[in-house]
């Protein structure tokens, strides 16, 4: 009676503090998630009852398993970016606390009340002991939410069962993982192991109730399951998709979203080596704005960057998928076309300028338009910097015989 009043206190306020969210702030039901941890971890250490079945701890059967459900329900009622946030919160916070630990137990320290004494091994047991079973929570919170969706598939209007068969699956492999931790730090029993292992059996089916009847009775969308591939799932959890968003905008300017100078250097270097190596040729064009300091003098630098996205976004339409687009400075451009001869460069590049003649305009109407000088190997050279150099020169002869032109040799 007394595990199932501890269940029903745990799971009626972390509930509680979830569905008042927007009016509490997040911040409440995530700051209370953490702070039971510590309680969880030292009541699973040293905090044990007997029960007809086998030796169990309330810290492990009644708060860890309540708080791995409060993740899925987490995870159910926001998204998988929201509820990464608690699951990395707390391994950081555990790993500071050993490192903090292991600087505490250098202090000499001095007794206040008599027979009282700070136990820094104890700090060290519990510090690790917290690690290990965060670092398990982590693992934990990636497969229950996987395995949710999953379930899904097969059992979409069953929310319940859902959550009950994540809950056994997965809450037994936390009792395995976590009793591996407390054989080998305070050597604790195999009866520890089987008495929490159906303690927490018997917790997966009252939670799952218990947030499958809430989940009814606030009228929640959980039927609708994700319709993202779990891989994009997996990624949000273990923010993947940051990475390669970071990895995809490294290398990028950040007005145009054409590739930057500093990749130029390195892309140029790699197209033109495979150039030689294949025999092919490689074209290269530089596309400059007709009197653009005039467009920013006129309508503003904030209408001058877009007269900029725009010409990007139009020199892409016209360039085929091999074909690289950097921006080399201000308003000039450079595209580099590799298998692209001579007389293939001076078509393309007049489709662009026609195309950005036509399609980039100015706020009153007017078209904005470009020069563009264009070079070829072998004819201009072999390397990267001599086809810049000629293009450079025809770029500049452009400007001086009228603009809005095409120049090669």
């Amino acid at each position: 009676m007394l595990l199932l009043a501890e269940a029903l206190v745990y799971v009626a306020s972390m509930i509680g503090l979830l569905h008042l969210r927007s009016r509490l702030g997040l911040g409440v039901f995530v700051a209370a998630l953490g702070v039971m941890h510590f309680i969880e971890t030292y009541l699973a250490a040293v905090f044990y009852v007997q029960l007809p079945f086998g030796v169990i701890s309330p810290g492990s059967a009644v708060f860890f398993s309540g708080k791995l459900m409060m993740i899925l329900l987490l995870y159910v009622k926001e998204d998988a970016a929201t509820v990464r946030q608690p699951i990395y919160g707390l391994l950081a916070g555990n790993f500071l606390t050993v490192a903090l630990s292991l600087l505490l137990r250098r202090h000499e320290t001095v007794s206040i009340v008599p027979g009282r004494f700070a136990d820094i091994a104890f700090i060290d047991e519990m510090g690790w002991l917290m690690v290990w079973g965060t670092t398990l929570l982590y693992f934990d919170s990636l497969i229950i939410i996987l395995l949710y969706e999953k379930l899904g598939r097969w059992f979409r209007r069953f929310v319940t069962i859902r959550f009950l068969i994540c809950g056994v699956v997965v809450l037994t492999f936390d009792q395995l993982g976590f009793y591996a931790a407390l054989r080998f730090v305070n050597g604790a029993p195999a009866e520890v192991f089987w008495g929490g292992w159906m303690a927490k059996m018997l917790a997966a089916p009252f939670y799952a109730i218990a947030i499958g009847f809430y989940l009814n009775a606030s009228r929640h969308t959980f039927l609708a399951i994700s319709n993202r591939p779990l891989g994009d799932i997996f990624n949000d959890l273990t923010f993947r998709e940051r990475y390669e968003d970071l990895l995809s905008r490294s290398g990028h300017d950040t007005l145009t979203g054409a590739l930057d100078r500093g990749r130029f250097e390195a892309e140029g270097q790699r197209i033109m080596r495979d150039a030689v190596a294949q025999s092919a040729p490689v074209s290269l064009m530089i596309i400059d704005v007709d009197r653009f300091k005039s467009v920013n003098d006129r309508f503003g630098h904030m209408e001058g960057d877009r007269v900029l996205q725009k010409l990007a976004e139009t020199v892409k339409t016209k360039l085929q998928p091999e074909d690289r687009l950097f921006r080399y400075g201000g308003e000039e451009f450079v595209v580099l076309c590799p298998g692209l001869p001579y007389a293939g460069v001076q078509s393309r590049a007049e489709d662009i300028r026609i195309a950005v003649s036509d399609g980039v305009k100015t706020p009153n109407g007017y078209p904005v338009t470009a020069s563009i000088g264009v070079s070829s190997t072998l004819a201009d050279g072999a390397g990267i910097q001599e086809l810049l150099a000629q293009a450079d020169i025809r770029l500049y002869a452009a400007k001086n015989t009228g603009r809005n032109r095409v120049v090669g040799r």
